[in-house]
Formats: structure tokens, sequence, C-alpha cells
């Protein structure tokens, strides 16, 4: 059956570039000044591929691996979907990983536990499961991320967010980082995905997951982890790469696809939501805690042309309640990954959209109400939380119902 958006896989060694050119629906999409991106958790396309298009690859994104088709062998989940499911597939859930390492305080230096700081919680033979070491004294759970909307983050400028680090007060201004950008022959871009900022692109976010959480190797990720740094290959029956890079296109493009988290349109239009919202932005929260960003104009191009932005994403308003920069909020999990020892304490604002299908936060799940995640702040946001404690109790209360509407 031919479709009407056409994947475009280049392999050039162990790289992979995606290029997805659409042929329908986006007409509708042209406007002279920014829109509103769509958003809502009723599995319909933004308009980046057709209806058609975007349920088969979600379709993807939900299917369960199996171990001849490269599972394992060392493993957190069998699907996309298994962690990012609540309330619909690409959202976030209760699913949590476990990250550790050792920091020795003299030299400054973090170090990988055995096999890399994620331990993984499953494997395909039982003496293959990986156990936490001794003398990896730092240690963390991370949450599962939302994907949905991350089509319209990925086509934020790298300048945008420059221009938004620079407009925060000092002592509060988010660190960016650039990261490769795997697709593109490593050009590097602002990092926006994951916890610690460490992917720039969906494809790349695909490849990184595809790998970690399901033990899929594929062109961009070509490499099998190992069981707390022991060779895995006498129990890995599928030939690398396991994924020729289709199943990597069709999880980045239901991502692009996926509408934005919505907020409670009733809950949002209440008096105390809306006298919330103003406690929200008076107090400093929106500093990090973004509420509006505007993506790069249609057709602009990023990392060398790895991917371009189309009609469906490009000069659409989001409102993520993020800032897509790391900050030192006190919570830090101790881990580095790519930003170097000065990281090791910062993670990723949270963006806040879709906040209310949330039961457990911050990034390691053990805040388990809102006001307690909020108090868990210091660092950086010690004077915003200061101005949180000093609120009269009404104030609390409306914050509190303004969060409840996202």
């Amino acid at each position: 059956m031919k479709a009407p958006t056409t994947l475009l896989v280049y392999l050039s060694g162990s790289c992979l570039a995606l290029a997805v050119a659409t042929t329908q629906g986006q007409q509708q999409f042209h406007s002279n000044g920014p829109t509103e991106a769509l958003a809502g958790f009723d599995n319909l396309t933004n308009g980046f591929v057709t209806q058609a298009q975007f349920d088969l690859a979600r379709a993807a994104f939900e299917e369960r691996e199996s171990i001849a088709a490269g599972l394992g062998p060392m493993y957190n989940a069998q699907s996309c979907a298994e962690c990012h499911q609540n309330p619909v597939t690409g959202a976030t859930s209760q699913i949590t990983e476990l990250r550790a390492g050792h920091y020795d305080a003299r030299s400054d230096a973090f170090t990988d536990h055995p096999g890399g700081s994620l331990i993984h919680s499953r494997a395909t033979d039982a003496s293959l499961m990986e156990q936490l070491m001794p003398g990896n004294e730092t240690r963390s759970f991370r949450t599962s991320l939302n994907t949905l909307g991350d089509g319209y983050v990925e086509a934020i400028d790298d300048a945008t967010l420059r221009a938004i680090a620079q407009d925060q007060p000092l002592g509060m201004q988010g660190d960016i980082l650039l990261v490769p950008v795997l697709e593109s022959n490593g050009r590097s871009r602002v990092g926006r995905f994951g916890w610690k900022d460490q992917q720039a692109s969906l494809l790349s976010f695909a490849a990184d997951a595809y790998l970690n959480e399901m033990g899929v190797t594929s062109p961009l990720a070509p490499t099998e982890n190992t069981s707390n740094g022991r060779s895995i290959a006498a129990f890995d029956p599928a030939p690398d790469p396991e994924d020729s890079g289709e199943d990597l296109a069709l999880f980045a493009q239901f991502m692009r696809a996926s509408k934005a988290p919505p907020r409670d349109a009733v809950l949002a239009a209440s008096h105390d939501a809306q006298d919330g919202e103003d406690v929200f932005d008076a107090i400093g929260c929106a500093t990090c805690h973004v509420k509006s960003i505007t993506t790069a104009p249609t057709g602009t191009s990023f990392a060398g042309g790895a991917f371009v932005v189309t009609a469906a994403l490009g000069n659409r308003v989001i409102h993520p309640f993020g800032d897509f920069l790391m900050h030192d909020v006190g919570t830090g999990d101790g881990i580095v990954q790519n930003g170097g020892p000065e990281s090791r304490n910062k993670v990723r604002t949270a963006p806040l959209w879709g906040l209310r299908t949330h039961n457990r936060f911050m990034h390691d799940g053990e805040s388990l109400t809102v006001n307690a995640a909020i108090l868990r702040h210091a660092g950086e946001a010690a004077n915003v939380i200061r101005h949180y404690r000093d609120l009269p109790d009404i104030r609390k209360l409306q914050l509190l119902t303004f969060l409840a509407s996202l």
C-alpha cells in the first residue's frame, strides 16, 4: 500500500539520517503568525502525518518485542508504551529505572557503575540479572518521561532556548548542553530530551531508549549493553543491528505526530485556578517552568538537514511549563552523563504539562503530593520556595488548584 508520507532512511556506516516528506494534510497549518499547538489525550495526529500513518506508528510504539526480534539480553521493558502509557500511549507512567555510580569528592570525579550507570531491571537469562554492586553509593530512581508533544519540543530553535536561559536571573540561569545528533554524523544541538538533556532529536532519543530500555540495537546504537560489565554475547541470538532503522523511524514519527498534553478546561477556567496562575507568576515559578514557547518557523532545518520543521510543527505556541534546561534545585541525582562534573546535581526542569495525570513527582517519583514536591525545591529555587512558604493558605490552595489544571 502506497503511503502519502515517505520515510527516507539513509544508511552510511553506523549513521542513519531520517527525512520525512509529508505530502498531505499540511495546507491548513499555514498562517501569518504563531498559532496554538494542538493538544489532547485523544490518540489523534497533530497533522505531521495522516491519522492512518499515526495509527501505524503508534502500533509500533506499543508493540511488545520478543527475544528473537532482539529483546535484551539486558532490558527494562518490552515496548515503548510499557513506560509511556498514562492516560494514553506516549504519556508518562509510574515506571522508574535505577541509576548508580561512585562519586569521589576529592577529585570531583563521577564513575559509572560497572556496565554503565543504568542498572537494568530485567534480563532474558537469570544468570545475567544485574545487581547494585558495592562502592556505588550514588544511586537514584528516575521516572519515565512524557513524550506527547515532543515533536513541538524538537522543533524549538536552539536560539530560543539560549534566550530563555539568558533572560533568567543570575543564580537561576539554566545550563545549555550541546549533545551530538546521532543521525547527523555527530553534529551538535542543544539537548532537550531526557532528565539530563542527553538527547537533542527524537530519532536519537528513540535509538537510545531502544537500546537501553529494550536492549534492541540499531544503526544509531549498534553496541549491546553488558551485564555489570560482563559480555552478554552468548545469550543474544539476534544478529546486530537488530533493528534496521525502520522501527526507530516509526517511533520518531509517532512522537513527532503526537498532540501536546491538554489542560483540564473546566478547572482551568475556574477563578481559583486563574488566581493560582497569578501566584505562580508572582512567586517566580514561571522563571524555570516557562509557560509558553514558540517553535521555529516552518521549513527551518536542524542538525545539517537531519530534520526539517514541517507546517504541522512550525510557528506553534506550546505551553510546557518548563524550559528544557538543566538546573540545580537541590534534588539532583548525583549522576553524570553528558554534562561534565558540574551537571552531577542538575536535572532538566520537569515540564508540568500533564501534571494532573501524575501521582508521583520529581525526577525520582519520591514526592507523593504536589505540595511535597514544591517543598523539596532548594538551591536555585530557594527564593521561590521561601515565597511559597510565606503565602497565606488561601493563596497556596489557589496555586495548587492551578497546578491541578495542568
